[in-house]
């Protein structure tokens, strides 16, 4: 998406939880309805308070190299100065975009 420099802070749903991250690469996927973030950026600043958040998204993001995000999922996405404190909150205020469930499962019971 442009300058190598840009850094993207992309906030979406995952599990009925907020996930902010922060990456370097954010585009629309081949896969339809996805979008693809690559290249994590963590605060690698040396500190003696460690954030436990950020820790959780560092080991749930390792060896990961690109994640495919469902375009429903994604709240918001900012391009930014620099990168921040990447972290999980709770998603209690937040009400996922509605979907349909085509072809979904029928129950055989109530069929003659």
């Amino acid at each position: 998406m442009g300058k190598s420099s840009e850094i993207f802070k992309v906030t979406f749903l995952n599990k009925g939880r907020v996930y902010e991250v922060f990456v370097k690469q954010v585009y629309q996927s081949d896969l339809y309805g996805f979008v693809e973030i690559e290249d994590f950026v963590f605060d690698e600043r040396t500190q003696v308070v460690i954030d436990p958040g950020e820790e959780k998204l560092k080991a749930e993001f390792s060896g990961v190299k690109r994640s495919f995000i469902p375009i429903q999922a994604i709240i918001r996405i900012d391009e930014v100065e620099q990168g921040g404190v990447s972290k999980i909150s709770s998603g209690d205020n937040i009400t996922p975009f509605p979907m349909s469930i085509v072809g979904g499962k029928t129950d055989s019971k109530n069929r003659d």
